[in-house]
């Protein structure tokens, strides 16, 4: 079997579509031009017959001569004319003015165009080549294949790859016609477009957009099947590729087949749907996050609007946050040769006025610009949203749609449907809908199309995540604690969620972000050392964000790092206002963190670019805030895209996310996806290990390498040649060790950071440069690139590892079941859990009722170090490890609370009170006056309260009357210089137990 074989296997196949074969050398040779001129000539007069001749001459001349500064500009000039047509005026025979539009390319009647496979043809350029394959459509060359031999073991695919890019340089006039471009090993067969990296070529998994085909099907008879019938093949060429300009450089684009696929199930779901055929719910496309969704959707816009049957319709592109607004706007205006212009709608006014115009257009538009307008002086304010618009040719794209659209009886998504009645609606989601938020068929319609993790990763759409756990312990009993630390709620992000504040101070106390700072930047140096990218650290608050940033870039051979947070320079400390950023520097941060070229390798965020934001560059994420649910999923797929030689992204979970992260994976696979978000990292040092016994099994026994780092360069050469000579006679242990050794260092990567290969360091070492050497013996081509990475890898090697903690080691678990790989992990979060466990949550429930009872009642208190981190730190370790260990120091706590319900009796105050008397006692040293606390305590309340009036938080006026009458109680009490301090805790306390005071 040959290159030729696969290449008659090619043309059999497509002969079997009703291509016509073409022999190459029975064409014109030596040719500098490459389209078949009679070919198209003749198209063009069969199909616009009755235009003078010297009109179908120009016509050939237009499609034929390619504007453009470059190839890339040419290439686009060509598939604008080819796609879009042109208009031509003449005079008639009368000598009346017309003009015509034409096409080279009968797109609707395929019976009408000419389809030739075309081999052994030669083209002239700066050298003379000849590509495997070219289709020929109406004598224009739309497809290129490049194949190698399935059977040469010097070949592979990335060969055929590198062969179109001498094409391109050689022969470049051929790309100015470049529809597609086809690869192959004969094995493995992708498409993809002429320029892109071998990274963004792709397989074609489905012949009919049902089945979804596997690594054991033959690639290259599903893609002819499935993308090369001349319908679809036409269909996809017109509508599924576009150039998107950034800046003056093009990038070619091309749908992928579940996006080919999806997109053609909602134009069908859109044509039974939209009124006043259907009922206005089209469907739902659940596709995961990172898997090209926005492209996804121009596409459909672009189809939508130039559909006979919608009439030039509307499309109304609807999201729920303004940060993701604009990042599917420039997505959009990028891809405007598909869809158009588009506009903005800025604001309510700008958004009503948008609609109310004519038919036509792309609006973009947040869910909450579908408010009411507010009442004046002069007119009072709407009580209903006005109708806009009662066209049934609009059609609304909601992104993220069960986020948003579920307030049907009131709210910004009733409003939207006020006016817009007769719309129809289609929603996007990168995540499964939660059938408890609400009944998806009813608002939207069935499921029209779902591409799931799972399979996301097998076709490299995106890659894997791996989960690693790396628990940083807390050190934070200290009996003078509440001397040293100011009470902690006064560093909270939101006082609508007290019960954090705890944990936030947990996690940013200044001896642990020192260790989970050196842990992260080792973790990271280790990472890059092989792979080259960027990482994204998220912490609990924005104090903790500032506080990790001065920690870690205080460490030797830190990179440039940033921190991305908003700020309100009236509140926070004039210490963070390097951090904080106008619009537009935060913009350009974004480009310089999404440049993998660019110094800034870190950034550390809150909440901030943790969903619509795509950086493929960053492949690791450091987790040091509790997520849940979508916002969770949302996180991880930070590190999911796609990019060069990255094979994987790491989630590294500090706090103890893996609970939460296997509940949300439930989620994931509970709607119909199979797809799991990480793979974890037991599982990952399972497979490494495996791979190592193969590799070493192929070693002889004799040879012994343990003192290999103390051996001089000879010594080790003469150990290299000795597992050389045991391997090398047998071409099938060659073979199985090479591959065992491949699979083994491609694991390396994900599992060096992990203390339990250390004491292998040597064998896999030994067995690279054996392997290494048994490659060159058999002359296995490897470019440069890959050796490159082979040394980086060895010298990465000869790092001496991290102190890491192994967090089931900590806790006094031999081993913990935190896998979300196999469905044990799905199945243990449903399954009932064992006694310890119900105890474990009942206690659990019980306190964090208690404590949100409690809090608005005494915020000092409950908020206080002492008794909350005691709780916080059990719940941070259990959070991680489920370890039965805690239930003794639970119910410690419950008692401790239990406690404090007598005190108020004995103290003679009444619950309300009691909050007053803790913050006067714990400033006793301060009081002057004799007598009991709880006289002064009984005073300040009475005049706390009897200033009380509605909404009196929101005014500053009340709130200084209630300073004064507090100050007038104190003053003679309490030392002057003293009283504003205690002052401002009383305020702090009478907001949180007073806030929602009313008459």
């Amino acid at each position: 079997m040959k290159e030729a074989h696969i290449e008659q296997a090619c043309i059999d196949w497509l002969e079997d579509l009703g291509y016509t074969h073409v022999l190459g050398t029975s064409l014109p040779q030596n040719n500098v031009s490459v389209v078949l001129k009679e070919e198209l000539a003749a198209f063009i007069a069969r199909q616009y017959a009755h235009l003078p001749k010297e009109i179908q001459e120009l016509a050939v001349a237009t499609f034929t001569h390619n504007t453009g500064a470059d190839l890339d500009h040419r290439n686009r000039d060509f598939h604008l004319k080819m796609t879009k047509g042109v208009e031509i005026p003449y005079e008639d025979a009368s000598g009346s003015e017309k003009a015509v539009h034409l096409y080279p390319i009968d797109f609707e009647h395929p019976e009408n165009n000419t389809f030739w496979a075309v081999n052994q043809f030669s083209i002239t350029g700066k050298n003379k080549r000849r590509p495997d394959i070219i289709i020929y459509v109406n004598g224009l060359p739309l497809v290129v294949f490049e194949l190698k031999n399935w059977f040469d073991e010097t070949t592979n695919i990335k060969e055929a790859h590198n062969q179109i890019g001498h094409y391109i340089k050689d022969i470049p006039q051929l790309f100015e016609y470049n529809a597609l471009t086809v690869i192959s090993d004969g094995n493995e067969a992708q498409h993809g477009m002429y320029g892109s990296g071998i990274e963004w070529f792709a397989a074609w998994k489905s012949i009919d957009g049902t089945k979804t085909f596997n690594d054991e099907d033959f690639q290259m008879h599903t893609l002819l099947f499935g993308l090369f019938t001349k319908e679809r093949l036409l269909h996809y060429i017109k509508n599924f590729i576009f150039h998107e300009d950034h800046n003056g450089s093009l990038i070619k684009k091309g749908a992928k087949y579940h996006q080919y696929f999806g997109v053609t199930y909602a134009v069908a779901a859109a044509q039974k749907a939209v009124r006043p055929a259907g009922d206005g719910r089209i469907g739902v496309v659940w596709h995961t996050q990172g898997s090209g969704k926005s492209i996804f959707m121009a596409i459909y816009t672009g189809i939508l609007r130039s559909h006979p049957q919608f009439k030039n319709p509307t499309i109304v592109v609807q999201v729920d946050r303004s940060d993701l607004d604009y990042q599917l706007y420039e997505n959009f205006v990028a891809a405007k040769d598909l869809v158009g212009d588009v506009q903005h709608a800025d604001t309510t006014d700008d958004l009503r006025k948008l609609l109310s115009a004519g038919a036509g257009g792309v609006i973009f538009t947040t869910i909450e610009k579908f408010r009411l307008k507010q009442g004046t002086d002069e007119e009072l304010g709407e009580t209903e949203h006005p109708v806009l618009s009662l066209r049934e040719n609009v059609i609304v794209m909601a992104d993220e749609a069960h986020r948003t659209q579920y307030g049907l009886l009131d709210g910004f998504a009733s409003n939207l449907r006020k006016a817009l009645p007769k719309a129809s609606f289609i929603g996007f989601t990168g995540t499964p809908v939660d059938s408890k938020d609400a009944d998806t068929q009813e608002v939207f319609g069935d499921t029209i199309h779902i591409y799931d993790i799972k399979q996301a990763v097998a076709d490299n759409a995106t890659v894997n995540i791996f989960y690693e756990p790396r628990l940083a312990k807390l050190h934070l009993w200290n009996d003078k604690l509440d001397d040293e630390v100011d009470a902690i709620t006064e560093a909270t992000e939101d006082s609508g969620n007290l019960k954090w504040a705890a944990i936030e101070d947990a996690a940013g106390s200044k001896d642990r972000v020192a260790k989970v700072s050196t842990d992260i930047l080792n973790h990271f140096i280790n990472r890059t050392a092989t792979l080259e990218g960027k990482a994204m650290i998220v912490c609990m608050s924005r104090r903790n964000c500032v506080k990790m940033y001065e920690a870690i870039t205080a460490l030797e051979n830190c990179p440039e790092v940033a921190v991305v947070m908003t700020g309100n320079i009236s509140k926070d400390p004039q210490s963070w206002n390097p951090h904080f950023r106008t619009k537009e520097s935060t913009e350009a941060l974004k480009k310089r963190f999404k440049n993998p070229e660019d110094p800034l390798k870190i950034v550390i965020v809150r909440d901030m670019w943790l969903t619509g934001f795509d950086a493929p560059c960053v492949h690791t994420m450091y987790v040091d805030k509790i997520m849940r649910g979508h916002n969770l999923m949302q996180a991880i797929t930070r590190t999911n895209r796609v990019f060069k030689d990255k094979k994987n992204g790491v989630i590294v979970d500090y706090i103890g996310i893996g609970d939460n992260l296997k509940t949300a994976t439930t989620k994931y696979t509970g709607e119909g996806g199979k797809g799991k978000p990480t793979i974890d990292m037991e599982q990952a040092l399972e497979l490494f290990f495996d791979q190592l016994e193969s590799c070493l099994s192929f070693l002889p026994e004799t040879v012994d390498y343990q003192d290999w780092k103390a051996l001089r360069p000879g010594e080790k050469f003469l150990l290299v040649r000795d597992g050389l000579n045991g391997i090398i006679k047998d071409d099938t242990a060659c073979n199985e060790f090479m591959k065992a050794e491949k699979t083994m260092s491609g694991l390396l990567s994900i599992v060096k950071s992990q203390p339990a290969i250390q004491h292998s360091a040597i064998d896999v070492l030994y067995v690279q440069h054996v392997s290494k050497a048994v490659r060159n013996a058999k002359s296995v081509k490897s470019s440069r690139s890959e050796q490159k990475e082979k040394i980086k890898e060895l010298i990465s090697q000869s790092i001496d590892s991290e102190d890491i903690v192994d967090v089931f080691a900590m806790a006094g678990i031999e081993r913990a079941d935190i896998s979300i790989l196999d469905d044990t992990f799905l199945l243990g979060a449903k399954k009932e859990k064992d006694g310890h466990a119900l105890k474990i949550e009942l206690i659990k429930n019980i306190l964090k009722d208690e404590i949100k009872l409690r809090l608005h009642k005494n915020i000092k208190k409950y908020t206080s170090l002492k008794e909350e981190l005691e709780k916080v730190i059990d719940r941070y370790h259990n959070n991680a490890l489920d370890s039965y260990a805690t239930i003794a120091e639970l119910v410690e706590r419950a008692k401790d609370l239990q406690k404090e319900d007598s005190r108020i009796s004995e103290l003679g105050l009444s619950e309300e009170e009691l909050a007053f008397y803790d913050i006067l006692a714990a400033k006793k040293e301060i009081i002057k006056e004799e007598g009991p606390i709880q006289d002064i305590v009984h005073a300040v309340v009475i005049a706390v309260k009897k200033n009380l009036q509605l909404d009196w938080t929101k005014k500053e006026n009340a709130k200084a009357s209630i300073r004064l009458a507090v100050k007038k109680e104190l003053r003679g009490k309490i030392s002057i210089e003293k009283l504003n301090e205690i002052l401002q805790d009383i305020m702090e306390q009478a907001e949180g137990q007073f806030g929602e005071w009313s008459a």
